[in-house]
């Protein structure tokens, strides 16, 4: 036998594997070199080593270091009928699993979701958030996923749980069971749900799904300009009310132009018209049965529209001085 022949069959009296980040199983590089009888298997904390002969699932070893012999391997021993006295290196694909939690890996819908919320009827929603998961089977692992594959990674398996996680969620919502508010007001429910719905799906694949959160729900940005609006006119207390305050918004425009109430007296003129608009002491604009509003109150509510982000910072300056002007 020549010295290249030989180095070729040399035999493997160690193995072992140090865990790689983002892998999740590994075939360990035997080649063409044999196993020795006695060989030492080293498992690390979170592995699993298993023996796998013509497809076939044999022995698993956990944490430790294992001597390779019949006594260890006993599946393999009957699946190629050796004798118990067997002391000849022997043929096997080893496979390492990594039984460590992945984390903080991030779902996204790619295109935005229509649902139909009972309050804004039909919605585009965008969701994000994050997940963790961790092999829980090897065996259905290896043969819903790794089979003859050398190394198998998060990288490999995140589109197709991506694709289960935008399936159940697209499912979960569109129902139109919960309001988009409702659920944006409680993100760990929904997150909840979620889990325990994707739950059965990873098993199937031999993992577990140890954690999910949904990190963001949000809407089309029209969309949320348009429930801006309305919480705006519901901190003024009335559609009409907040009618006239548009109005006014007008006409302070139109006299701070050149072209808009022109010639002396114009600011008295655009004051006068706001206080018209918003009903503040102009004869016969109380609401019957009940007096004008106190400028102090609408100024209150100026600045809830302030608040809201339906009024900049010098429109509300603005209108405060007309108001305060009316009472000088």
């Amino acid at each position: 036998m020549s010295l290249g022949s030989f180095i070729s069959k040399q035999f493997v009296d160690v193995i072992d594997w140090t865990d790689e980040p983002g892998v999740l199983a590994l075939r360990y590089p035997v080649a063409d070199r044999e196993i020795q009888r006695g060989s030492q298997l080293t498992v690390r904390e979170g592995q699993r080593a298993v023996f796998v002969t013509e497809g076939h699932f044999a022995d698993n070893f956990g944490p430790g270091q294992h001597t390779l012999d019949t006594s260890t391997l006993p599946v393999l021993t009957a699946l190629e009928n050796w004798d118990k006295g067997f002391t000849a290196p022997f043929k096997s694909d080893v496979y390492f699993f990594s039984l460590r939690q992945q984390v903080d890996c991030k779902w996204g819908t790619t295109q935005p979701i229509t649902l139909r919320d009972k309050d804004f009827g039909t919605l585009r929603l965008r969701a994000f958030g994050r997940y963790s998961f961790a092999i829980a089977d090897v065996e259905t692992f290896w043969d819903t996923l790794v089979g003859a594959l050398e190394r198998f990674t998060v990288e490999d398996i995140e589109p197709q749980l991506r694709a289960m996680v935008l399936t159940e969620l697209a499912s979960t919502l569109g129902g139109g069971g919960t309001a988009f508010l409702d659920m944006a007001a409680n993100q760990k429910l929904l997150s909840d749900s979620l889990k325990t719905a994707l739950g059965p799906g990873f098993a199937a694949l031999g993992l577990e799904l140890s954690g999910f959160q949904v990190e963001s729900l949000s809407l089309p940005d029209e969309v949320q300009a348009a429930i801006d609006k309305a919480s705006a006119m519901r901190a003024m207390g009335d559609v009409d009310q907040y009618a006239r305050f548009q109005a006014a918004d007008g006409i302070l425009i139109a006299a701070a132009n050149p072209g808009g109430v022109a010639g002396i007296g114009a600011s008295a003129a655009a004051g006068m018209a706001i206080g018209a608009a918003m009903g503040v002491g102009q004869p016969g604009a109380a609401v019957p049965g009940a007096s004008a509003e106190d400028p102090f109150a609408l100024i209150a509510k100026l600045h809830a529209l302030l608040t809201a982000g339906a009024l900049t910072q010098a429109e509300f300056d603005a209108k405060k001085a007309a108001l305060l002007a009316k009472i000088g």
